[in-house]
């Protein structure tokens, strides 16, 4: 186990602009995997009958939409639609509406349609984008997986850039990044691991492709999450600008998905709506080709162990087993790099075989009287705050040492933010005080400090 220190938890502001090299990156990421335009039903890979089944749903929730725009929903080409459009008005499921732009139609469904519709929409509630097939997606994390990725110094020290870390921790976490094992980040409370661990997917500065939506033995898995994907805007490709490919996928930044406290078995697994008929992808999904952050891992409201059993095969093996609302079993690659950060000792967490497969363990410690210095200063510059030394020295003699208060790496941006805001409220210029320091450090630790005293 290494200590190491890390100055910031995330309080420091300043940005590193994005490099050449990392736009090169992103040409070498989009020509290794791209998923390319379909230009027939065949190639989408799945059964015209649901794509069928898409196109009267969507019309159903519309009444009328333009061709175009069953597309744009559905995120295949109007070309690879229109043959579909003349057979379902050749068999009157649907009819022209009007004339739309572009030699284009509007469309509304019939009275046979709108039954086809209802039958549709019980048997599965899903309307969007074209599900990919699994084979499919299982081909795209293996172009892209994480492992092919190599992180430099340079790239982990552009992905620290807005905190300032030591060299001993850059010379534990490069290998641990790089060789995709895992690690446990652990040490107390408001030391900056969870804020360590969301830069690390940064140090491999690519982006990837992911599908809307996926399929199997006619089950349908969303896996596109808005809440863990970040989807790449077309202004950020205005230096290189590309075709629009098979729009049933997005390109996103590699992803970095957090979980705490909240997470139980359930969402390691497919879970599905049986009132809907539509499944939703587990977290290693989502995670795939970036990185899977369990935060404060210890305290879910499941046994620690049974979360480690869960994964040892998989960390192992590479690839992992689900089970989709018809009870086949899917075999899907595990292909992230998972971060346990922890207040606990990781050895009164588990044992040692599964130690053994997180390799890399990292003591984020408390701060030195300097970096707290430092922390404060760069709070400062990033609140507004005029640096003064002496009142950081005031709260450190008045309010830490007599109590036996350890330093923490969050305490700078808390105690700064209580000030600022308390200066508003008044109506005062914002100032680094004694006085304010007293204010703040009364509220921030009151709990601590009523606890410490019904001990003693």
């Amino acid at each position: 186990m290494v200590a190491a220190g890390l100055v910031g938890a995330g309080i420091m502001s300043t940005s590193v602009a994005e490099s050449p090299i990392g736009l090169l990156g992103d040409l070498w990421q989009q020509e290794s995997f791209c998923p390319a335009e379909p230009r027939s039903l065949e190639d989408l890979g799945v059964s015209p009958i649901l794509v069928e089944s898409l196109v009267v749903k969507f019309l159903l929730q519309m009444g009328v939409a333009a061709g175009r725009d069953v597309a744009r929903r559905l995120c295949v080409p109007i070309a690879v639609l229109d043959p579909l459009f003349n057979s379902l008005r050749s068999r009157q499921i649907i009819f022209h509406k009007g004339q739309a732009a572009l030699n284009d139609y509007y469309y509304a469904l019939t009275d046979e349609g709108v039954n086809r519709a209802q039958v549709a929409l019980k048997a599965c509630a899903y309307v969007g984008p074209t599900p990919v097939p699994l084979e499919d997606y299982v081909n795209s994390v293996e172009a892209q997986t994480i492992r092919d990725e190599t992180a430099q110094q340079q790239e982990l020290l552009e992905a620290f850039a807005d905190i300032s870390i030591s060299t001993e921790m850059l010379d534990i976490l490069g290998p641990a990044v790089n060789s995709g094992a895992g690690l446990f980040l652990y040490g107390a409370p408001g030391n900056g691991k969870t804020t360590l661990a969301r830069r690390i997917t940064k140090c491999f500065g690519q982006h990837i492709w992911i599908p809307h939506a996926l399929i199997d033995d006619g089950q349908i898995i969303k896996l596109y999450d808005a809440a863990c994907h970040e989807a790449i805007k077309e202004s950020d490709d205005s230096l290189l600008k590309r075709s629009a490919g098979d729009t049933r996928w997005v390109r996103i930044r590699r992803p970095t998905v957090v979980v705490g406290g909240e997470l139980t078995m359930e969402s390691l697994e497919i879970r599905h709506d049986p009132m809907s008929n539509v499944s939703e992808a587990s977290l290693q999904l989502k995670s795939n080709c970036g990185c899977l952050l369990i935060d404060d891992f210890g305290r879910q409201r499941v046994e620690p162990m049974e979360l480690l059993n869960r994964w040892i095969i998989p960390l192992e093996n590479r690839f992992d087993y689900l089970t989709l609302a018809t009870g086949k079993k899917i075999c899907v690659p595990f292909d992230q790099l998972i971060i346990f950060s922890t207040n606990l000792e990781p050895t009164d967490l588990a044992d040692e075989a599964f130690l053994r497969r997180i390799p890399y363990k990292v003591e984020v410690n408390d701060p030195t009287l300097e970096e707290f210095r430092g922390l404060f200063a760069a709070g400062c510059q990033s609140l507004g705050f005029k640096n003064r030394p002496e009142a950081v020295d005031y709260l450190v003699q008045k309010h830490y040492r007599p109590h036996n208060r350890p330093l923490r790496r969050c305490h700078a941006r808390d105690l700064l933010l209580q000030i600022r805001n308390y200066c508003v409220y008044q109506g005062t210029p914002v100032e680094l005080r004694p006085d304010y320091l007293d204010r703040a450090v009364n509220g921030y630790f009151a709990a601590t400090a009523e606890k410490t005293k019904a001990t003693s």
